[in-house]
């Protein structure tokens, strides 16, 4: 590991030893220093409720205690981090999917209580709880990919191909979600053909730039991994530039900055999250080491956790 790295690495824990949530903190111990996934689980655990889904600012830009559909699709993003989904929670998630779904078949991002809730202002003034291809699109996706069977399923497949056939404009989290679909999705041929008629719809809403700055979505926000779906709409230039610019951005307390910060929002937290993503894709591109050297103090639980 040359030096410049390994100080962007040791960097990086530091920030996450002082600044992110246990959660974050033992996704990092666990990618990168070898901490048994069990124990991500069981803080991400802590933020499932007895409906079968997740709130409690699992994300951090929504504050409250009861399930919202988006902080579901975080939970699976992240068990889908740890390896197969385990039975017992696929099951929970689908019953909960099951009481919030709309009538086509698809599910909100966010649910009305939201209004009610300390939330992000964006969220808090959300006015379609109509079903959406983001989340729907992104939770079939895994769902297939980890070979969940069951009726919620299979409905939001049709709802999923239903909407995508008829896309002809999109937004960045919408394309990370119709990519994450068509790349499980188990008609293979018709994923292949939507994909291709829609690679400039989504290369429109993604920032090719490097040197661009704001709210932006970047090629590496959707292709995190080089096996992804959406590496294919990029050049390896494109991807090479972004991965130069990803590490140059790393700030001076070794996090990554926010590109939708919220005023009242606790920064540290999505920041802590947003750190072990960047650190993730990067490694996953090749440019960190792996595993890298126990230096952050190991996080604990309660002795009945």
């Amino acid at each position: 590991m040359d030096t410049t790295t390994r100080d962007m690495l040791y960097a990086a824990e530091h920030f996450l030893a002082r600044n992110a949530r246990l959660l974050d903190r033992y996704r990092y111990a666990h990618h990168f220093q070898s901490e048994p996934p069990r124990t991500v689980r069981t803080v991400l655990d802590t933020y499932r409720n007895i409906d079968g889904g997740y709130g409690n600012a699992l994300d951090p830009e929504l504050r409250g205690h009861g399930s919202q559909p988006l902080s579901t699709t975080l939970a699976l993003r992240l068990l889908d981090e740890l390896g197969p989904l385990p039975t017992d929670t696929a099951k929970h998630v689908c019953r909960y999917l099951t009481g919030i779904t709309r009538p086509d078949g698809g599910v909100p991002p966010v649910l009305p209580s939201v209004r009610h809730t300390e939330s992000a202002p964006w969220w808090r003034e959300h006015r379609d709880f109509t079903g959406a291809l983001n989340p729907t699109a992104t939770i079939t996706g895994l769902l297939h990919k980890h070979r969940v069977t069951g009726p919620w399923r299979d409905r939001a497949t049709a709802f999923c191909w239903s909407r995508i056939s008829t896309l002809h404009w999109t937004d960045p989290e919408e394309a990370d979600a119709v990519c994450v679909f068509l790349q499980h999705a188990p008609d293979r041929r018709r994923a292949r053909a939507e994909f291709t008629r829609l690679v400039p719809v989504i290369r429109a809403v993604v920032e090719l730039d490097p040197a661009a700055q704001g709210r932006v979505h970047t090629p590496l926000d959707l292709a995190r991994h080089p096996g992804d779906l959406a590496r294919t709409l990029f050049t390896d230039t494109e991807i090479d530039a972004h991965l130069d610019a990803l590490r140059a951005t790393q700030d001076t307390d070794g996090g990554w900055p926010l590109t939708r910060p919220w005023a009242t929002a606790p920064d540290a937290e999505q920041r802590g999250a947003l750190t072990v993503q960047r650190l993730l894709t990067l490694r996953a591109y090749g440019r960190l080491p792996q595993p890298a050297p126990r230096t952050m103090p190991r996080p604990t639980l309660p002795a009945d956790a």
